[in-house]
């Protein structure tokens, strides 16, 4: 994709959805993830809920297998849609991060 492709596809969006990508570039570019945490030695040092012990990578598997964002604050109670949203913004932006780790998880 160009630069000026993605300059109309920006364009297009909606006010809430041009927000939206303001706040994924400036979390981009600051490397700081507003909910997300890296703590070496804690779920293996991979991209987790802060305060918690659920990492990003087994969220999108669950979304990945069909398990519903309802079902997930379900089985999740003390996480809220705002971390739900978090971990999904966090993870289009770190793919290849998030695949490697379901693919080790998945050798294990």
């Amino acid at each position: 994709m160009t630069l000026k492709e993605l300059e109309r596809q920006l364009l297009a969006l909606n006010p809430a959805e041009k927000a939206q990508a303001i706040q994924l570039l400036v979390q981009s570019l600051s490397n700081t993830w507003q909910g997300i945490e890296k703590t070496p030695g804690v779920c293996g040092g991979d991209a987790r809920i802060t305060g918690t012990r659920i990492p990003i990578w087994s969220l999108i598997e669950s979304r990945r297998l069909g398990i519903t964002e309802a079902q997930l604050l379900d089985d999740y109670p003390h996480i809220t849609a705002a971390s739900l949203a978090n971990a999904w913004a966090y993870a289009d932006a770190h793919l290849d991060e998030i695949d490697e780790a379901i693919r080790k998880n998945e050798e294990a």
